[in-house]
């Protein structure tokens, strides 16, 4: 066992484990107050997920793993994370819509493309409107979290089995280790979602949003930054506290 740290650091990264669990059912590995026991006990996600309880992976038995560690890094795995306190959806709507605008916001909206064939979903949508609550405008925004190489699984039944008694175990010596895949990520997931998804709204001329985590967004080309009012696109870039525009290339 690794000896806890004397000064417990607020930020989870200054006090990394030998283990990769950052946070387990929305609270840091070494987090033991009372409300965070209550939700490894009873399952919940505190990120406003569709429903009370963590649903990663099995809706009977989930993987209640937010975020892991590679390194120092924090690495956001669960796309709901990105939901804590609806900053995503302030920060985008920020970038669609003017100041004092009025607008809401739907959640895994249903996309059909020319042919009336699906093109998916879209994570959110925000909609402005005016005071008769008729539309005056939208955009979309789109979660992205990170795959993940290795078995995160194991690690993380073997924390819940005792989270006090295993909040520093050492699992530095175990095979198949979980790991990020921003590869994959990218590749597999994000940029086919931009160019498909992305190109149908970029045809209505409208806007999108990407949050992101800041280590999978260094991962990534460099890309063109340009004022806000010239952007289609804005990166909304977590444990950071920028975020950038591009234009679409397309």
């Amino acid at each position: 066992m690794a000896k806890k740290p004397r000064n417990r650091d607020p930020n989870p990264k200054n006090r990394t484990p030998p283990h990769p669990l950052a946070e387990v059912f929305g609270f840091p590995f070494d987090n033991h107050s009372d409300l965070a026991t209550r939700h490894r006990a009873k399952r919940r996600c505190p990120f406003n997920n569709k429903v009370p309880n963590c649903t990663k992976d099995k809706a009977n038995d989930p993987l209640g793993t937010c975020t892991i560690f590679d390194g120092d890094d924090l690495v956001i795995t669960c796309p709901i994370r990105f939901r804590q306190n609806w900053i995503i959806a302030d920060d985008a709507a920020d970038f669609f819509f003017p100041k004092n605008a009025q607008w809401t916001s739907l959640t895994e909206v249903r996309l059909k493309d020319k042919n009336g064939g699906s093109a998916g979903n879209i994570d959110i949508v925000l909609v402005s409107y005016d005071d008769r609550g008729r539309v005056i405008d939208f955009g979309a925004l789109e979660m992205q979290a990170v795959y993940i190489s290795g078995n995160v699984r194991r690690p993380f039944e073997r924390f819940m089995e005792s989270p006090k008694s295993n909040a520093h175990m050492d699992w530095r010596s175990e095979i198949n280790c979980p790991n990020p895949d921003y590869l994959s990520s990218s590749r597999k997931r994000l940029a086919p979602q931009l160019l498909y998804k992305g190109g149908i709204i970029n045809a209505w001329l409208k806007k999108s949003a990407v949050a992101i985590n800041a280590g999978f967004f260094r991962t990534l080309p460099k890309l063109k930054h340009v004022t806000k009012d010239k952007a289609e696109i804005a990166w909304l870039i977590y444990d950071s506290a920028s975020c950038v525009y591009q234009v679409n290339s397309n």
